[in-house]
């Protein structure tokens, strides 16, 4: 069987010779929710593999302008974007701009999130909707401004941040898990609704990552953790970071509306 090294987003026609590898040069990104944890990650990784990165924030410019100082070191531009994901004017400013200043988006992911803890019964209802506008909302307003360029160039990519809650639940996050299911569901839609014209639409579902969120769980919530995944460990960012960088690489190139666990097996 032959094989070729690809470059690019996409992979070659039914007969084609097999592509294989991650390479992402030529591509421009924008990665919500960036100036730290997953979304860090993510934008590194990115840009290790060859695409330009918008870095987008709510609130921390520096944050982001560090992560942008990281992702030109590997030799590709980088652009801070702030806004609000669940704001439609600002979302449609900041894909506005990132496509000025770096070009056309190829790869979109939606990673920004917060959380708003409490069980159901004691959860205010402002708490409940704040979650879901982030995260959801954000998601969607993200999404369908994206779509609208990527539709008419026949080609992109979006990559939606679930999680192993919004697949099983929690308890004491009814707002979170509510909001992650809710993007499953958004992904497979808009999977449908765009495939006919060469857009790629796929969620990642993490489990338990060593972030500072995670790492300020308490030891033996730590410990429970590990005991329930049956791969015995809490997950990193460059785990999540490298399943992000294969769905928007030429080998995922017939993938979409998948969601991909990077949970260890805890989502089994």
């Amino acid at each position: 069987m032959n094989t070729q090294r690809s470059q690019g987003i996409e992979g070659g026609a039914a007969g084609a010779p097999l592509t294989i590898g991650f390479d992402l040069s030529g591509a421009t990104a924008l990665v919500t929710g960036a100036g730290r944890g997953i979304g860090r990650g993510i934008a590194l990784a990115l840009a290790a593999a060859g695409a330009d990165v918008a870095v987008n924030d709510f609130a921390d410019e520096a944050a982001c302008a560090s992560v942008v100082t990281e992702v030109e070191a590997f030799g590709r531009k980088g652009l801070v974007v702030m806004g609000d994901v669940s704001d439609e004017e600002q979302v449609n400013a900041m894909v506005e701009r990132a496509e000025k200043d770096l070009g056309p988006l190829s790869i979109v992911v939606n990673n920004a999130g917060i959380t708003r803890d409490n069980v159901a019964m004691m959860m205010d209802p402002a708490d409940f909707d704040a979650v879901i506008a982030t995260h959801l909302r954000g998601t969607f307003l993200v999404s369908k401004a994206a779509a609208r360029r990527m539709f008419r160039r026949r080609t992109g990519c979006i990559i939606n941040l679930s999680s192993v809650v919004g697949r099983r639940g929690n308890a004491g996050q009814a707002n979170y898990a509510a909001a992650k299911a809710g993007i499953i569901g958004l992904t497979k839609s808009l999977a449908k609704e765009l495939g006919a014209r060469g857009v790629r639409v796929n969620a990642i579902a993490p489990g338990y990552i060593d972030t500072p969120m995670t790492q300020a769980l308490p030891d033996e919530t730590r410990q429970l953790i590990v005991d329930a995944t049956p791969l015995k460990g809490i997950g990193t960012t460059d785990d999540v970071a490298m399943a992000v960088v294969y769905l928007a690489s030429p080998a995922a190139r017939f993938v979409t509306g998948v969601v991909l666990p990077v949970d260890g097996g805890l989502g089994i």
